[in-house]
């Protein structure tokens, strides 16, 4: 696939010990992904935050277990992303999840191997 110029990010952020059909939340994202051929994904761990429900997730030296919140993002053309957060949303509805999804456009510069 060729990705270059006008695309869209999509950014989904959830708990780390959200679950879905017996398996991390986070993970069935990104396989979703993958099933529905976007160009990519990236998961990134967070290490302080605060959200909706006022709960705060800090990465301290000696915490052995947090919910901590975990980012996915997702970057293909407009319509995909478009498509894909709509799926996300009902996928999260599954999972009893709370969390935000949202998307900007962004412009790619380079994608792959050049």
């Amino acid at each position: 696939m060729n990705l270059t110029g006008r695309a869209k990010k999509l950014v989904i952020i959830i708990g780390e010990h959200e679950r879905v059909y017996s398996r991390p939340l986070y993970e069935a994202i990104v396989f979703a992904a993958k099933k529905y051929r976007l160009s990519g994904a990236t998961v990134t761990r967070g290490m302080l935050s605060f959200g909706n429900d006022s709960l705060n997730s800090s990465a301290k030296v000696f915490e052995l277990a947090g919910d901590f919140p975990m980012m996915i993002t997702l970057v293909d053309v407009a319509e995909r992303i478009e498509d894909f957060s709509g799926i996300m949303s009902k996928l999260l509805d599954k999972a009893n999840s709370g969390g935000i999804i949202y998307h900007e456009e962004v412009n790619v510069v380079r994608y792959g191997k050049q």
